[in-house]
């Protein structure tokens, strides 16, 4: 795996397409997906972890969820599925991942409340109830800690961050991290070499 699938915005590789199948909380899935996307072979590892352990939305959720760097868009369909009165913000800064989240996103019927777009278009007022993520780790923890760094801090006051870090690559050196930095993190879950992350505003975090 390569940077090309993180901060690429044109992949070069040619966009061969292929679809992947799986099943979260007893709903089916069915996705395109094409070359120069993350993951493109298979549902990521860390992605299905984050999927099986974390607290899902439900019906009775609403508000505004947010999954950065959607990819083919796993995490975005899931969301929409199970909070029905929410509304989904997707972001990557790979096009081609963005064009296959919004596909998958129509083909489901939730393109209505998944809004597809790059990272520097997301409003800047709006913030989120929910952040959900499978950040970035083999590009190093420069790169990491940007990203965590910057949608964290468009986190409600009540609002509840999930991540999924590998355990070798930066998972309890980020959990420290964010503690450092004020945040409430808890690792709910570890699995497959995996922490699963819950981030929420600490005491210090809370203006």
């Amino acid at each position: 795996m390569s940077a090309d699938h993180y901060f690429s915005a044109e992949p070069a590789t040619p966009g061969d397409r292929s679809r992947i199948e799986f099943s979260v909380a007893g709903r089916e899935y069915d996705l395109a997906v094409a070359r120069g996307v993350f993951s493109a072979g298979r549902l990521d590892p860390g992605t299905a972890v984050l999927l099986r352990k974390a607290d899902l939305p439900d019906a009775s959720s609403t508000g505004t969820l947010l999954d950065v760097g959607c990819g083919y868009g796993p995490i975005a369909c899931v969301l929409a599925s199970e909070a029905p009165a929410a509304t989904v913000y997707a972001i990557d800064v790979n096009s081609r991942a963005r064009e296959l989240t919004a596909e998958n996103a129509a083909t489901l019927g939730l393109a209505d409340r998944v809004r597809v777009c790059a990272p520097d278009d997301v409003p800047a007022e709006v913030t989120f109830d929910q952040i959900w993520s499978n950040p970035p780790t083999h590009v190093g923890k420069t790169e990491l800690y940007a990203v965590t760094d910057r949608w964290l801090a468009r986190l409600a006051p009540t609002g509840v961050a999930w991540l999924v870090i590998n355990r070798n690559l930066g998972g309890d050196s980020l959990h420290a991290r964010l503690t450092t930095l004020g945040w409430d993190v808890r690792r709910t879950a570890s699995q497959r070499g995996f922490r699963v992350l819950r981030v929420a505003r600490g005491p210090e975090k809370t203006g």
